[in-house]
């Protein structure tokens, strides 16, 4: 990406949402160049499928799909199937964030119904700050679900749920959500900026 002519450089910034976040976070625990990463409802675990990246291999967080939640008959509520990360024997499926040179911003909803998102950045950054680190702020959102579109965008608190393939419940309320968006989006813009000139 840095040979991409709109790259400015000398840095590479990275915005990913859901499972996408979890990739940008491991890029940056990973590889060099990378200034920046804002993880938008995102695990700060492998989820899916394992994460291979030379030798080294991060198994994925497990599911336990007994605790799937069914409200008004087909609509189900995933967000206490993931086990979780941190109370899992040897934190494997953890993404070794410690590693990240990167300023890490994580931006959560509160009623976020796919992931326990908020939970996960605060824990992490608990590990980050017990490691002596301070290059990771958290942004946390009331009223807002899983999804977090760019501003402007329509609020769908119902959807396919990503890896199960089934309705799902996303979360969110209107208002605060559209009010989320716009605020993470002009925070989003500004720490990206400041990280990569």
């Amino acid at each position: 990406m840095l040979q991409h002519p709109q790259v400015k450089g000398p840095g590479v910034g990275l915005l990913g949402y859901s499972k996408g976040a979890d990739l940008s976070l491991a890029m940056a625990a990973f590889l060099k160049n990378i200034t920046a990463v804002a993880s938008l409802n995102g695990s700060v675990a492998i989820t899916s499928i394992p994460l291979r990246y030379k030798d080294k291999t991060i198994p994925s967080l497990l599911f336990n799909k007994e605790k799937i939640k069914v409200i008004d008959s087909n609509i189900l509520d995933y967000s206490d199937v993931a086990l979780d990360a941190f109370q899992a024997p040897g934190n494997q499926s953890l993404i070794p964030l410690e590693k990240a040179e990167a300023q890490l911003l994580f931006i959560v909803g509160q009623e976020d119904h796919v992931l326990k998102s908020e939970y996960y950045a605060t824990e992490v950054c608990k590990l980050l700050q017990a490691q002596g680190k301070e290059n990771f702020q958290i942004l946390s959102y009331p009223g807002t679900g899983h999804c977090f579109d760019p501003p402007y965008f329509p609020l769908y608190p119902i959807g396919n749920h990503p890896l199960f393939h089934k309705r799902a419940l996303l979360g969110g309320e209107p208002v605060a959500y559209s009010k989320a968006q716009v605020h993470a989006c002009n925070v989003r813009h500004t720490a990206l900026n400041n990280q990569i000139p």
